[in-house]
């Protein structure tokens, strides 16, 4: 049953990745080995094998150890990467539960404020990025539109206000604040150690 699979996968390379594939299944039953596709088959992909150079041979040669060691590697860097975006996640959702007054940056784990500042400026980034964006579009289409004198009376289009953009400033302006502090009485007590040692 495993001979019927492992010659399935072959087939089923050989065909889709169109290299050339041969195999020698032993058996403790039978002295004589079998050969997969056929002994031609097989003595054209050794000498293929043969005229490659020792680089070329090992380049993606793998044994069970290096196999499992590069998935685990692969696992890690999944994991951190994950990690990382969780975590820009749960600022983000601070950062708009401070915006909407559901809490406070007071309330703030003060481990999280780095990460949280560095959220909150990326957001301010990216609202100027996009508000440069739209008045960069909206001045060529007002150009392009020619003046026509009419007889109804002109009204003044409403300006959308964008809350979101200031507020965004002031809390991390807190945030920042906080930051400071923070470091300062760090610094406050590291000098009333040094000055307790002395």
């Amino acid at each position: 049953k495993r001979k019927k699979g492992i010659l399935k996968k072959a087939h089923e390379l050989a065909t889709l990745c169109d290299v050339p594939i041969g195999l020698v299944i032993g058996s403790p039953y039978d002295s004589t080995p079998e050969v997969w596709p056929s002994r031609e088959a097989m003595e054209k992909v050794l000498s293929q094998w043969k005229t490659l150079s020792a680089m070329d041979k090992s380049k993606k040669m793998m044994n069970q150890e290096s196999f499992l060691r590069q998935r685990i590697n692969k696992a890690i860097e999944s994991c951190k990467k994950l990690r990382k975006e969780n975590k820009e996640l749960e600022m983000k959702e601070v950062m708009f539960d401070c915006l909407k007054g559901k809490t406070s940056p007071s309330r703030v784990d003060p481990s999280n404020l780095r990460d949280l500042g560095g959220v909150i400026e990326q957001h301010l980034k990216d609202l100027n990025r996009r508000i440069d964006i739209l008045k960069k579009n909206d001045e060529p289409s007002s150009s392009s539109v020619p003046a026509v004198a009419t007889t109804t009376t002109s009204y003044v289009m409403p300006m959308v206000e964008m809350p979101s953009s200031s507020s965004s400033v002031i809390f991390y302006d807190n945030i920042r604040e906080r930051i400071e502090n923070n470091l300062n009485k760090e610094t406050r007590k590291d000098l009333d150690l040094n000055q307790k040692q002395w």
